[in-house]
């Protein structure tokens, strides 16, 4: 018996030290194959760690100087590119020099970009600028409170002094107002990043450093002649007709430049919009493509329309498309799957030209259009005998579109269509101050 105890223990011995021989050599054995991992991988691991280090600070660095000077506006194709970041951007490129092409204004006929006191180029969505997010249904009596003014130290040319100081006004408190909108319903913590197809609407013009955010059915028409008389296209806004507006191909698009020269004009130069009160906007749209004569929107919009809306609709109008009636018309609108697509003359502004991402210099009105349009003009030194124009080429003899037309149109529908049309364009109403058009919407 104690023979086999010894021999019990002397394999007991043996296990542990085949057990100890095992595991040094499995220490051993990973130990070795580390070191033999080539020294190519541990550059990767280096870089990868110092990346991650470099991000980190830089995502700081950017944070605290959108903290000190508002959020920078970029450009992006398909993915986010930061200017800092393309692969085409100069080295040695400062601040204040961007790359020039052909497109750019020639020294001699350059124009100081116009700084209005109310636009500052802080970003809209920056909390710095914020004093109050929240915006109630009341936000419309913001026109009736006294803004902390800072009058102009000069007047534009033929502007009186006190004009200058209402117009200042209103444009602050519309300034102020889309600020607290943006910041409510966009988080006040979105990132700036600005596609194509955010400024396709946007029309440019060089010399004057202008840029305008094209809002069909509120005046586009003429502010596209305007631009064209800046440009030298032109002597007068009378001499140019309505098809050399809307198909002479004379005007560029900011979507049309590179991005560092889209991100460039955005930064220097001055943003123009002008929308108009959304339901007199969609009647006037209405009445426009489908009340006349159209050689597009008949059987483009009104074929699919009247077949998936209208029930024992005649052959005639089936083939022709003509004869869409506003009840119809609105059955499209509101229809999430709708037969056709959207178009510009009736699609939110607030969708069409982006206030919330862009910034806009100077928020205009179609209502109040003759008053600011030429302060405007006058501000950036336009020609003296440029003025804007207030004809109506198309269908001239038609009654424009008024608070008055549009209630008759809308007498059409029913209050629930009416709140759903109002759901439709209630960014519109928000971000530009209109009043609600009926006292049962809510």
């Amino acid at each position: 018996m104690c023979g086999s105890h010894h021999q019990g223990r002397a394999s007991h011995a043996v296990m542990c030290r085949t057990l100890a021989n095992s595991c040094g050599g499995r220490r051993r054995f990973l130990h070795s194959a580390v070191m033999r991992l080539p020294c190519s991988f541990w550059i990767l691991l280096l870089l990868a760690g110092g990346g991650l280090i470099f991000l980190y600070l830089k995502d700081l660095t950017e944070t605290l100087q959108q903290h000190s000077q508002g959020a920078q506006v970029t450009f992006t194709r398909v993915q986010t590119v930061r200017k800092e970041q393309c692969s085409d951007c100069s080295d040695n490129e400062s601040q204040s020099s961007y790359p020039t092409d052909d497109n750019f204004p020639s020294p001699a006929h350059s124009v100081q970009h116009t700084v209005f006191p109310w636009a500052r180029r802080t970003s809209l969505l920056n909390p710095k600028y914020i004093t109050a997010a929240h915006v109630t249904k009341g936000h419309h009596e913001l026109l009736k409170s006294s803004p902390v003014i800072q009058p102009l130290n000069t007047n534009p040319p033929g502007q009186n002094h006190d004009s200058t100081e209402r117009i200042t006004q209103v444009q602050q408190v519309r300034q102020r107002l889309m600020r607290k909108v943006c910041a409510k319903y966009t988080g006040g913590a979105i990132k700036r990043f600005v596609t194509r197809m955010q400024v396709s609407r946007i029309f440019v013009e060089d010399t004057h450093k202008l840029l305008y955010c094209e809002v069909p059915k509120a005046g586009c028409s003429n502010w596209k002649r305007v631009l064209m008389v800046l440009k030298g296209l032109a002597p007068s806004t009378e001499k140019i007709q309505h098809d050399e507006v809307h198909k002479g191909n004379h005007l560029k698009r900011l979507d049309s430049f590179d991005h560092i020269s889209i991100i460039h004009r955005l930064k220097t130069y001055t943003k123009v919009i002008f929308p108009r009160e959304p339901f007199e906007r969609l009647v006037s749209a209405f009445r426009d493509k489908f009340e006349n004569p159209e050689s597009y929107y008949h059987p483009v919009f009104g074929k699919p329309i009247i077949s998936r809306y209208r029930r024992n609709a005649t052959q005639v109008a089936l083939s022709t498309g003509a004869g869409v009636t506003f009840k119809e018309f609105i059955q499209y609108l509101l229809d999430v799957h709708r037969p056709v697509g959207m178009d510009i003359h009736w699609m939110p502004v607030a969708q069409l030209c982006s206030p919330c991402l862009l910034d806009y210099d100077f928020i205009g009105k179609f209502e109040t259009m003759d008053e600011e349009a030429n302060f405007l003009l006058r501000s950036f030194g336009a020609p003296s005998n440029l003025t804007f124009p207030t004809f109506k080429d198309r269908n001239p003899n038609a009654e424009r579109t008024s608070s008055e037309i549009m209630r008759r149109y809308f007498a059409q529908l029913n209050m629930t269509d009416r709140q759903r049309v109002y759901d439709f364009y209630y960014m519109d109403y928000l971000l530009f101050n209109y009043s609600k058009p009926f006292n049962d919407l809510y």
